[in-house]
């Protein structure tokens, strides 16, 4: 049976005034008359279909963090669908590898089949071990060398799709391109490494900065660091647009240097949660004004979700066709997913649904499920 929805939907040619029908799953067809994107939102009248969200780097949400057992996996996937993220990577965090190992078997029957009301978890970011043990930022302090056996066994568990390394390592840098051979991306992060060190990553195969500007050696005019290696040389770079994290200059800097920028959210556990304490991996965290941190003070990961990220970017003065963009298509254009991330025939039926003035979200389906928004009141998400 076909399903059909109408009003100004975002093609990757522009917006449309008009309606898209799925069936099985997929777009069957998009018609309409092309509309300026400066009508839309003054079209109060109108609702807006934007394609679904796509989020990297996701350790929790709805009280339930990626590296606990049972349902942790089907929770965080409900509360982010009810968000508009409709595909994401289940994302680890350091840990004795025992812990990782644990993790991903938890996660490894969700990888393989979407979950009823849930975004597709396309896979793992796996975010630790391999980073570098001088800048863990909010990550426990179980850093470890590098090992090749470990990550394909890891990998034999469930699909590791980003691995996030520190390449001032030697090993490390060594083994990017066996690991890109491996079909993982392979991101920079949490590491203290120069430019030269980062830009060598690069040319290894490296493609992408884990939160871009949190915890890697920052750009200075004689010493450009990881930073500056990112705003010189990347195709890709993902950043978390909760304006805690980084300053909305910053941001227009790299959204300027980097074209494939793509925003995540690094979720926790906190989001969608009232005010309180929560897990991540190893340690506990708090939610208080927006924002989650160690006890230190330190942040730890966000409560951001991806609706309010497009309202972020709008906010900061992106146009809507981009801010989509940035938390879509791009991100699924680096996992090299052609049917994610934007409305086309034969794409997955991942949209969203929002009010024009608001942009408040009124509708998500996920590969044509439609998500039952008035449960995440229900749960206090």
């Amino acid at each position: 049976m076909r399903v059909k929805l109408s009003g100004h939907i975002l093609t990757p040619g522009g917006f449309l005034r008009g309606s898209l029908r799925w069936a099985d799953g997929r777009i069957v067809l998009l018609e309409g008359q092309a509309v300026a994107e400066a009508t839309v939102r003054a079209d109060a009248d109108t609702p807006i279909v934007l394609p679904g969200f796509v989020d990297l780097h996701v350790h929790g949400g709805g009280g339930a963090d990626t590296m606990e057992a049972g349902d942790a996996t089907a929770r965080l996937a409900r509360l982010h669908a009810r968000h508009g993220t409709t595909a994401l990577l289940a994302t680890t965090m350091t840990a004795p590898m025992a812990d990782v190992e644990a993790a991903l078997h938890a996660l490894a029957g969700a990888c393989r089949t979407r979950l009823p009301g849930a975004a597709r978890v396309l896979g793992v970011h796996l975010e630790g071990p391999y980073i570098s043990p001088d800048r863990l930022g909010a990550q426990p302090p179980h850093a470890r060398p590098v090992a090749l056996d470990e990550i394909l066994a890891l990998h034999a568990i469930a699909p590791i799709r980003v691995i996030t390394l520190a390449p001032e390592s030697p090993a490390s840098l060594a083994l990017i391109p066996v690991l890109v051979q491996a079909g993982m991306r392979v991101q920079i992060g949490h590491t203290g490494a120069s430019y030269d060190e980062a830009a060598a990553a690069l040319a290894q195969g490296a493609s992408s900065f884990t939160h871009l500007y949190n915890a890697m050696s920052a750009f200075h005019h004689r010493a450009p660091g990881a930073v500056g290696a990112a705003l010189a040389l990347a195709g890709h770079a993902e950043i978390i647009p909760d304006l805690l994290h980084v300053h909305p200059g910053a941001i227009r800097a790299a959204l300027r240097a980097i074209p494939g920028l793509y925003c995540v959210t690094d979720a926790t556990a906190a989001s969608g949660m009232p005010d309180g304490a929560y897990r991540l991996g190893l340690q506990t965290v708090h939610k208080c004004l927006g924002g989650v941190r160690l006890s230190d003070g330190t942040l730890a990961g966000s409560a951001l979700t991806m609706d309010q990220a497009l309202r972020n970017l709008v906010a900061i003065g992106l146009p809507l066709s981009e801010a989509s963009a940035r938390v879509s298509r791009h991100a699924a254009d680096y996992l090299g997913l052609p049917d994610r991330g934007r409305l086309s025939a034969g794409a997955w039926a991942d949209l969203v649904v929002l009010d024009a003035a608001t942009l408040a979200l009124q509708a998500v389906h996920v590969e044509g499920e439609a998500i039952d928004l008035a449960a995440d009141l229900a749960h206090g998400a």
